[in-house]
């Protein structure tokens, strides 16, 4: 299944609507915790804060550990073409970018094993 989001905040709402949300937060705080950052996400955490907290937590990435965030990009698998694609003259166009792509990427696993007849 090919769904197209154009935001991360678009993103977010169908994962809520599939009921797949508790199962992204997992999901992100697992690869978060397997690539070395410290990111607690709370279970009742709201949509909009995830995402701002996701922007600030690769922001300060970008800018204080670049091993760091290459390492969580590797570790999430995000597409290293989309990556390219994205605008690196501003840090904050940059975290948004990538935070939409970790959560995109994100949402693919969470659906994928929610789809799996096992």
């Amino acid at each position: 299944m090919k769904i197209d989001f154009s935001s991360s905040n678009e993103l977010i709402v169908y994962t809520t609507k599939q009921h797949l949300y508790k199962l992204l937060l997992e999901q992100l705080e697992k690869d978060f915790t397997f690539s070395g950052v410290h990111l607690e996400i709370r279970k009742n955490c709201a949509p909009n804060k995830l995402v701002e907290m996701l922007q600030s937590e690769i922001k300060k990435l970008i800018l204080n550990n670049f091993a760091g965030y290459l390492n969580l990009l590797y570790r999430i698998d995000v597409s290293e073409k989309e990556i390219k694609a994205t605008d690196g003259t501003d840090v904050d166009k940059l975290s948004q970018q990538v935070c939409f792509l970790i959560l995109k990427r994100e949402w693919q696993k969470v659906w994928i094993r929610s789809n799996t007849v096992s």
